[in-house]
């Protein structure tokens, strides 16, 4: 009895001396934070002479007034083109901010867009978030060095190229660091802003690397194109993240970085001309100009507004209504349908209940989301599981992406994140419908009605969850089946479709397990 006790105060002990540390790396990162933080910044005025996206978009936008100018960039390579085109049109200013930028064939291409735009006097804002900069933060500060440009990194580890200590203080600020930017945004001088699911890199914008074209996976995604006054809007969001405590300027945390100018545009240059890049560019850019692909495609539309997660989310704040809570109210209106797309789906309790209620006033629920044999995660898709029984039962549609693969191991993943009510509204962003982008990451997207861009996205949907894109899922005597049209296996299937059974199993547990609010 008394070797038990003495192992619960020791227990005890160790966990107040794990709390105390906690706090006090806690309040030491603020402290540092707070000396370190850049001076606000905003969004430049479109004042001083035109550029050329201002007489791109004067006349549509005079035609137009109190409109907003809407594009659905649903092509991978046209969503790049689309980056790309902007950014070598620019004149004034481009205001960036990604969960993800991968130094990758088309990370650098765009890099290399940033720098020439630079080299114009455009001034460059880029805010990323930290936990996928880690281990290319070389690349960034370079890129930082220009004075035009700056980077901006959110909630980001002091320790910076020490594998222990960063470790350490991941461990123990675990809290903070759970906490991302999720937002994707891309803004060139306050005339268009692209909004959507896309991060930058290659499996985003169909671009595959000279020896890895089958072994890379793809991402089928979603982004708008905006125009009008809704662009200021996102500005002012940007600039509302940009001058948050929580985001440092990359420089701050590498005080003694040094890496010439010289040596950098050398790099890019190596890096942006090969043949590999150079096809690419080609591919993507085929039939597109600035005015055909950022303007001459727009669709007008009154009803147009963003959701947006408030910067004070980031803090574990309530301050202001999150973009979930903005989303429930028109999602739970729908009268006659709702077609959701989005690569992970762990609604909660209060989500499932919701969809069933729907489903209960006669709302036909349709749900497109990756089978375990494409998911590139599996922790989420075991939480997923759990409410696929229950959705089924109450009435719902459900179909899990799996194209045919490209190798054995590797095959393109849905990672757009859409929602379409009554098939006259829509919503596009960066918002899951799980636990983690309802209440951790911070989110981002439009909310429109515009009868051709809605029909665009329900022929998305529709394409995607055909029987040679999906599995039907259904329920027979309570269990869950698969209807599969795939050559060589069977049309119906009672276990996950091509997954391993390691894949299946661990599926199973995580299933089990009470983190689907972590995942």
């Amino acid at each position: 009895m008394s070797l038990g006790l003495t192992g619960l105060v020791w227990l005890l002990a160790a966990v107040l001396l794990i709390l105390a540390a906690s706090a006090v790396t806690y309040r030491s990162w603020r402290r540092y934070a707070k000396r370190a933080r850049g001076s606000h910044g905003f969004a430049l005025p479109r004042t001083g002479p035109p550029t050329a996206l201002d007489r791109l978009f004067t006349q549509p936008e005079a035609e137009h007034p109190d409109e907003t100018g809407l594009t659905g960039l649903f092509d991978n390579a046209e969503a790049f083109a689309a980056r790309a085109l902007s950014a070598q049109t620019a004149g004034r200013s481009l205001d960036l901010m990604y969960y993800i930028w991968e130094t990758d064939l088309t990370g650098w291409l765009l890099l290399r867009d940033l720098q020439a735009a630079a080299d114009r006097g455009v001034r460059v804002r880029l805010l990323l978030d930290d936990v996928n900069v880690q281990g290319y933060d070389l690349a960034f500060l370079a890129l930082n060095q220009h004075p035009m440009i700056e980077v901006r990194l959110f909630n980001p580890i002091r320790n910076r190229g020490h594998v222990m200590l960063r470790g350490l203080e991941i461990a123990l600020g675990l809290s903070r660091f759970n906490r991302r930017l999720h937002n994707k945004a891309w803004i060139a001088d306050g005339r268009l802003a692209i909004v959507g699911g896309r991060n930058i890199g290659d499996t985003y914008f169909g671009a595959a690397q000279r020896g890895r074209a089958r072994a890379q996976r793809m991402s089928r995604d979603a982004d708008l194109l905006v125009a009008g006054p809704l662009v200021a809007e996102v500005e002012a969001l940007f600039d509302s993240y940009w001058n948050l405590g929580l985001v440092l300027p990359i420089v701050a945390l590498w005080p003694k970085f040094h890496f010439t100018p010289k040596r950098f545009r050398k790099q890019l240059t190596q890096r942006t001309q090969t043949a590999t890049a150079q096809a690419y560019w080609q591919r993507a850019s085929a039939n597109h100009s600035a005015a055909t692909l950022l303007v001459d495609r727009l669709h007008w539309t009154k009803m147009a507004r963003v959701l947006a997660d408030p910067p004070g989310k980031a803090y574990g704040l309530q301050d202001k209504p999150s973009m979930a809570a903005q989303v429930q109210p028109i999602l739970t209106g729908a009268e006659h349908s709702v077609k959701l797309i989005t690569p992970y789906f762990v609604p909660g309790a209060i989500g499932l209940a919701a969809l069933k209620a729907l489903l209960r006033k006669g709302v036909k629920v349709s749900l497109l989301t990756n089978a375990l044999s494409a998911s590139d995660n599996v922790f989420v898709h075991g939480a997923y599981r759990r409410y696929r029984g229950p959705l089924l039962a109450a009435g719902a549609r459900i179909f899990e992406f799996a194209p045919a693969a490209r190798t054995r191991r590797q095959r393109d993943v849905i990672h757009a994140k859409v929602f379409i009510i009554d098939d006259c509204r829509a919503i596009v962003g960066s918002l899951n419908f799980d636990l983690r982008s309802a209440f951790t990451n911070t989110e981002m997207g439009i909310l429109f009605e515009e009868p051709a861009l809605v029909a665009e996205l329900s022929a998305f949907f529709d394409a995607d969850a055909e029987a040679g894109n999906a599995y039907a899922l259904s329920l027979h005597k309570g269990a869950t089946r698969w209807t599969v049209a795939r050559k060589g296996l069977p049309a119906v299937m009672w276990v996950e479709p091509e997954a391993t059974w390691l894949w299946r199993a661990v599926s199973w547990v995580v299933g089990r397990l009470p983190i689907q609010r972590w995942l």
